[in-house]
């Protein structure tokens, strides 16, 4: 039978409502996701308990704070912050410390990136000149493998870089990031937020039996082009916790990496997750049909099953992954595959 959303889950889904229960099982019938301006059947999906602190504290610099390039570094000034990705920004945020984002991506989807005085181009071609020339007190890259050459380059020239890599768990970066800005209290009481998150989204997959298998899908992950997700990603750790099988992990992608034809057919996905960025880059439902034809064969778009989340809680590992999670989770319990 065609597997699709009960009639109670979905009235849960539309409105809210939570039903009654077990603490596991009524997380699991909670309502997150809405349905505007989708092809029939997908829904915007997004948890909306956020972690955050009413009061983060008082910073203390200088800190001395090793990357995941193997280099320490010793952080005295906050203040003209080059973010190297929005998991970056959303823990300054998070932790009081907005106005320090001096410079931010020019693809930033957060609002404080979109305002920092200074957007620049990151990429793998971004070269030291580019940066300097921003003459920011600290760069904060999240991935050893794009940012450790410009780090380095950036701290031959006298610029404090640092690299916490976005492939580690979101409380270990959480706790990294938030000792590396002089508040790692703070960050201890964000992380342990977020781990709570996690552990609720794992009690909400012990009560279902039928993982289902899901896909996600990046309209630029492999260098520019349309991909797969998989080992390496945070949002695979995320559909692992929430209860899914996560396709990208189980054939073998390494971070991402496109999928032919046939092989997205024999991928079978059941489940589509993609962020609202990447829906938009695909040029919605026709685009992502033309980048991936045979994606119209799987059961995920025949039954109508895509979930499209916010860029910070699907994508990037931080903060906001710990109410994402919580949000896949009660989405996947909400499936009827019978």
């Amino acid at each position: 039978m065609k597997a699709a959303l009960s009639s109670a889950a979905a009235l849960s889904l539309a409105l809210g409502l939570s039903a009654c229960g077990d603490a596991a099982r009524s997380d699991a019938d909670k309502s997150e996701a809405v349905s505007t301006s989708l092809p029939k059947g997908w829904s915007r999906l997004a948890g909306q308990d956020v972690a955050r602190l009413e009061n983060p504290g008082v910073q203390r610099l200088p800190v001395a704070a090793r990357g995941d390039d193997g280099v320490t570094v010793e952080i005295r000034d906050t203040s003209r912050t080059i973010a190297g990705g929005d998991d970056i920004i959303e823990m300054f945020d998070a932790l009081g410390r907005s106005s320090d984002i001096f410079a931010a991506p020019k693809e930033s989807a957060t609002e404080t990136g979109r305002g920092a005085r200074h957007r620049y181009l990151l990429n793998r071609a971004t070269g030291a000149e580019g940066v300097l020339s921003l003459k920011g007190t600290v760069f904060f890259g999240n991935s050893s493998q794009r940012h450790s050459r410009l780090s380095a380059q950036l701290r031959a020239a006298g610029t404090p870089a640092i690299v916490i890599d976005s492939g580690q768990p979101a409380p270990a970066r959480i706790r990294r990031i938030a000792a590396a800005i002089g508040l790692a209290d703070a960050g201890e009481q964000l992380a342990r937020k977020v781990e709570a998150q996690y552990a609720q989204a794992a009690a909400i997959a012990k009560t279902v039996s039928r993982k289902p298998r899901v896909i996600q899908l990046s309209a630029t992950g492999a260098g520019g082009h349309p991909a797969v997700l998989g080992v390496g990603a945070p949002s695979s750790r995320l559909i692992a916790i929430a209860g899914g099988t996560d396709i990208g992990t189980e054939i073998g992608v390494k971070g991402a990496s496109p999928l032919s034809p046939e092989g997205m057919v024999q991928a079978g996905p059941e489940v589509i997750v993609m962020t609202e960025t990447d829906l938009k880059t695909f040029g919605g439902e026709e685009g992502l049909l033309k980048s991936y034809p045979t994606l119209a064969q799987t059961p995920a778009i025949i039954d109508g099953r895509v979930f499209i989340m916010p860029d910070l809680q699907l994508k990037t590992g931080g903060i906001a992954s710990g109410a994402g999670v919580v949000a896949l989770a009660r989405a996947f319990a909400a499936l009827d595959f019978e």
